[in-house]
C-alpha cells in the first residue's frame, strides 16, 4: 500500500506542469543533464536557472526564480545543501507549488520553513526515478 507521501508525489507529478532546475549543467554527463532531459520528454516546461548560462537543451536559462515569465510548480534543486535556504526563500516569493530537492540534498530546517509557506517538500530523491517508478 502506498504511503500518503507517495500518493502526495504521484499526484504532484500528474499535475505539474512547469518544473525550474535550479543548478542545471550544460554538461551531458551531470546528472542534472539527464534529468532534465526526462523531465522535457514527459512533457514537462522546464526552466533552466544557471546564472553562468543562457541557453540549455534548447531553453533559455534564467538567473535567477524570480526572473522567470511563468508560474512554477516545482522547483528542483541540483544544489548543494548550503545554497538550499536561499533558493527556498526564492521558491516561497513565487509562489512555487513545491520544492523537489535531489538525492543527496537536504535541508530539514528550510524544508519545514517551506511546508510552513504552504510548498510540498521532497528531499533526498530523483524526480527522474520517481516518474520512472509510476510509468510501471
Amino acid at each position: 500500500m502506498a504511503t500518503s507521501e507517495e500518493v502526495s508525489i504521484t499526484e504532484l507529478l500528474a499535475t505539474a506542469k512547469t518544473i525550474a532546475v535550479v543548478g542545471l549543467s550544460p554538461k551531458s554527463y551531470r546528472a542534472s543533464f539527464g534529468v532534465t532531459e526526462t523531465l522535457q520528454s514527459s512533457g514537462y516546461h522546464v526552466f533552466p536557472v544557471n546564472p553562468k548560462e543562457t541557453e540549455i537543451l534548447g531553453e533559455k536559462c534564467y538567473a535567477r526564480l524570480e526572473d522567470i515569465p511563468e508560474k512554477i510548480d516545482i522547483v528542483d534543486i541540483f544544489r548543494r545543501a548550503e545554497f538550499v535556504p536561499e533558493i527556498v526563500d526564492a521558491a516561497i516569493r513565487i509562489g512555487a507549488r513545491a520544492i523537489w530537492m535531489q538525492e543527496g540534498v537536504e535541508d530539514e530546517k528550510s524544508a519545514e520553513r517551506a511546508r510552513r509557506a504552504g510548498l510540498f517538500v521532497v528531499m533526498d530523491r530523483c524526480i527522474a526515478k520517481e516518474l520512472y517508478k509510476r510509468r510501471k
